[in-house]
């Protein structure tokens, strides 16, 4: 029989998850980080407005953050990119050195300046970019789509594209796998069918037809052992795609049929998987035993985030149904986990959810982060329970307009355009319609608060734990005494 270990290696991890768990359940706006897309000093500023409007009006992008990056080794490197083609890099460690200051300065601390920016990637055009990836296996280098049809690979020190291939239609998102060395791009489109560029040639390998709408989501699977079997060894050419049209497809990328199935919302129990593969196959299901269903659908309208865990084991799609979905990529089963009424997702463009670091929490207790237009929310994803809500405020300048000069009306909304996770820290950052990037920390005086109020808490209920012991002993007194006056008289 086996017993388990409860060495004191066990209790420190435990502690470390315990405290991990508390610091994600903190996180709220860090105020003293902001961001400018104009270097220099305060003092050059115009004088033509108050202090608090010229804070507001130092913006990471004045037309706004279309999508930000952050490199996965030094968790240093923040890249952002404008809807007006701009692009910037950003140095978080300086952010640590104006928290410091600020705590001791009463004055306002100066907002983070990039260390190299792009005032535009295509002189000719001033096309908003899409999606900002860096290169998974070196971060001096990072990849960008842009509404001018154009996927770029760029050096990290300069921002200068140095390898650009048109798609001959919108690319909305592209994914690089983490783990593969074949070094294809998956790019999702306007066109249905998903285009692979292979980096190595520098030219479109082929297109995996299937879709019957724009793509707006792809996603590789991140571990080698899809579905987190081991030995299965498939991971690394397996690919994920969400369109318009609803669907989510599964993709060997190896194969001249490439498609492995489509994920059904009506399938609880995994039938449209063979359990056990195999490589074999006939009839209605392919090589790797999905079943071909051609009118399967995963959500009821565009299907534009899609994320896979780090295990590979399991799926996570959003789509216009305002419904996140957990898939178990073992069996293709819809897991059936609710998140309740509170997720919103309107946007046209691709919006990506966002882990917490695999086992920060415990195993089942990680936090997925999504964008909710105008809030971030944090859920346990497993159990789909709301654990964090953060709220982005706006705010306004002297002239009634928001960052960056915008205006400020019932259209106008600091929707919240895409997340990232800042590696080696407890940080995640968000990119907004209105121009800004926020930052969000946990806020340790918060935790101390409640510990305090937990104390208070604990101490009150003894106390009248305690005054209802003494209640209890003066009332058997007083019934004792009544009794005995009633049997003497």
């Amino acid at each position: 029989m086996d017993v388990p270990l409860t060495n004191d290696d066990d209790v420190q991890g435990s502690l470390e998850r315990a405290y991990a768990t508390r610091l994600l359940h903190a996180l709220q706006p860090a105020p003293t980080v902001t961001f400018s897309s104009e270097p220099g000093p305060r003092e050059e500023a115009s004088n033509s407005r108050s202090h608090e409007a010229q804070k507001h009006a130092r913006v990471a992008h004045k037309a706004g953050v279309n999508a930000i990056a952050i490199d996965r080794f030094e968790g240093r490197w923040l890249l952002s990119g404008g809807a007006d083609s701009s692009l910037a890099i950003y140095d978080l460690e300086s952010s640590s050195e104006i928290t410091a200051s600020s705590a001791s300065s009463s004055s306002s601390p100066e907002p983070l300046y990039p260390t190299a920016s792009l005032p535009r990637i295509d002189p000719s055009s001033s096309f908003g970019l899409t999606h900002l990836s860096y290169y998974p296996f070196d971060s001096l280098a990072f990849l960008s789509t842009s509404y001018s049809h154009h996927l770029r690979l760029h050096s990290s020190l300069t921002l200068q594209p140095s390898f650009s291939i048109s798609l001959d239609s919108v690319p909305y998102t592209h994914a690089v796998s983490p783990i593969a060395s074949h070094l294809l791009v998956a790019v999702g489109t306007q066109h249905p069918a998903v285009r692979l560029v292979d980096l190595r040639s520098g030219a479109a390998s082929h297109s995996l037809p299937g879709h019957t709408g724009a793509v707006l989501s792809v996603g590789w699977c991140p571990n080698g052992n899809l579905g987190g079997k081991v030995g299965s060894g498939a991971g690394e050419w397996v690919l994920a795609s969400g369109s318009a049209d609803g669907t989510v497809r599964m993709w060997d990328v190896r194969r001249s049929s490439a498609a492995l199935g489509t994920l059904d919302m009506e399938d609880s129990v995994g039938f449209g998987l063979r359990h056990g593969g195999g490589t074999g196959g006939s009839g209605a299901n392919n090589a790797r035993g999905y079943k071909r269903n051609p009118d399967a659908k995963a959500h009821v309208g565009p299907v534009n985030g899609l994320v896979w865990t780090e295990d590979g084991q399991y799926l996570i799609t959003a789509g216009h149904d305002e419904r996140i979905r957990i898939w178990d990529t073992s069996t293709g089963a819809n897991n059936l986990v609710n998140f309740g009424p509170v997720v919103r997702n309107r946007a046209l463009s691709t919006v990506t959810p966002t882990f917490s670091p695999e086992g920060w929490s415990g195993k089942g207790k990680d936090l997925l982060f999504w964008p909710n237009e105008r809030e971030i929310l944090g859920f346990e994803w497993k159990e789909g329970r709301l654990v964090k809500r953060l709220k982005v405020s706006r705010s306004l300048d002297v002239d009634g307009r928001g960052p960056g000069g915008v205006p400020v009306g019932r259209n106008v909304k600091d929707r919240v355009m895409g997340l990232a996770w800042r590696a080696h820290e407890v940080e995640i950052y968000s990119a907004h319609a209105d121009g800004q990037i926020r930052a969000w920390r946990p806020w340790v005086k918060q935790m101390e608060e409640d510990e305090e109020e937990s104390d208070d808490y604990v101490g009150k209920e003894r106390e009248d734990e305690e005054r209802k012991r003494k209640r209890a002993e003066l009332d058997e007194l007083y019934e004792s005494i009544t009794k005995r006056s009633f049997i003497q008289s």
